[in-house]
C-alpha cells in the first residue's frame, strides 16, 4: 500500500485501494468488512456462550445472518441511490459490484436480522440472547469497516484546514490505484472533514460503552440490542449531517439523516420498555435469564 507522506496537519489517504493475488482483485475495502464480520462473531460467540449458549452457535448462525446481510446491504444502497445504475450512461450491472463499495448498513441490519431469525429458529437459539450477545460486536465491526472507506477515498466532509483534515485522492476504482498527473504523483482533490474517522471511533467507543453497561446492570432481554441502535444512530445522525458527498435528500435532509432519527426515537422506546426485563439467555430455565420459549416442564414437573 502506498500512503503520502505523513504530515502532521492532515491525515493522509492511500494511493492504492486494491492489489492483485493471481487472477483476483483484493479490495482493501472488503478486507475491512471481513475483518469487522470475523470480529463480531467472535466476540458474540463469547457472549453468547456466557449466556447458555452452546460454543459454535454463532457461527452456524452467521452462515445464514452474514450472506442476507451483505445483500441487504447492498439492496439498500441500490434502492436508495438508483441513478448511481439505471440511468442513461451508466452500467445496471455495476449494481451486483459490491467489491467497488456501496453498503447501506440499515439494510444490512434489516435483512442480517432476517437471517439471523432463520438461523436461531434452525439451530433453536433464542433470537433476544442472540441479538443482544451480538449487539456490541455490531459497532467494532461498523467501525472497523468505515476504514474501508477510508481506502477508497470516500466519506468525507466538507473542505476544512483543520489540523486533522483528511487527503483525499481522484481515485480510479477500474484499477484501485489514484489518478497520476502529469508529474507521476497521484492527484489530490482537496482536503476535507474526516466523517469516517469520526464514525469509526464513535462506533468503537459505543461498544465499549454497551460492554461495560450491560456488565454493569444485568441490561433486561433485548434491551442491549436497543441501546445499540440508540448509540449508533445517535452518532450516525450527527454525522450525515457533516458529510457532503452524493446523497438523495427528503426536504433537505439526507435519507440516511432521516432513518438514523426515526430508528433513533424507536430504539430509545424499545431500551425504555425491555430494560427492566429479565436478562436473556439461550435456556429456558436458566438463571441468568429467559429465552423466546416457555420452558417445558421435566418429568417431575418442575420447569427444566
Amino acid at each position: 500500500m502506498t500512503v503520502t507522506a505523513l504530515n502532521p496537519l492532515l491525515i493522509p489517504s492511500p494511493t492504492v485501494s486494491a492489489f492483485q493475488l493471481g487472477p483476483l482483485t483484493i479490495r482493501f475495502y472488503a478486507l475491512c468488512i471481513l475483518a469487522g464480520i470475523v470480529i463480531a462473531v467472535w466476540l458474540a460467540s463469547r457472549r453468547l456462550t456466557a449466556r447458555g449458549g452452546r460454543p459454535g452457535a454463532v457461527l452456524d448462525i452467521a452462515m445464514w445472518a452474514v450472506p442476507f446481510g451483505i445483500a441487504g446491504g447492498r439492496l439498500y444502497h441500490v434502492v436508495t441511490d438508483p441513478e448511481l445504475y439505471f440511468v442513461p450512461g451508466r452500467n445496471p450491472w455495476n449494481a451486483l459490484k459490491i467489491w467497488d463499495g456501496g453498503l447501506g448498513i440499515w439494510g444490512a441490519i434489516a435483512l442480517g436480522l432476517l437471517g439471523a431469525y432463520i438461523g436461531c429458529r434452525r439451530h433453536q437459539v433464542s433470537f433476544t440472547a442472540l441479538i443482544d450477545a451480538a449487539a456490541p460486536g455490531l459497532l467494532i465491526a461498523q467501525g472497523l469497516g468505515r476504514w474501508g472507506n477510508w481506502f477508497n477515498n470516500e466519506l468525507y466532509g466538507d473542505p476544512t484546514t483543520a489540523p486533522w483534515k483528511l487527503q483525499i485522492h481522484q481515485m480510479d476504482f477500474s484499477t484501485g490505484r489514484a489518478h497520476l498527473d502529469a508529474a507521476g504523483a497521484p492527484v489530490v482533490l482537496g482536503y476535507f472533514q474526516p466523517t469516517f474517522l469520526y464514525e469509526s471511533l464513535w462506533c468503537l467507543a459505543a461498544a465499549g460503552v454497551l460492554l461495560y453497561l450491560d456488565k454493569r446492570f444485568r441490561l433486561g432481554a433485548g434491551s442491549v440490542f436497543a441501546l445499540y441502535v440508540v448509540l449508533y444512530t445517535a452518532g450516525r445522525f450527527v454525522f450525515e449531517l457533516l458529510r457532503s458527498d452524493y446523497a438523495n435528500t427528503i426536504l433537505g435532509l439526507r435519507v440516511n439523516t432521516w432513518v438514523s432519527g426515526l430508528l433513533l426515537l424507536a430504539g430509545a422506546a424499545a431500551f425504555l420498555l425491555q430494560r427492566r426485563k429479565p436478562r436473556s439467555c439461550v435456556e429456558p430455565g436458566s438463571t441468568t435469564g429467559t429465552s423466546d420459549k416457555p420452558a417445558k416442564p421435566s418429568a417431575q414437573g418442575a420447569p427444566q
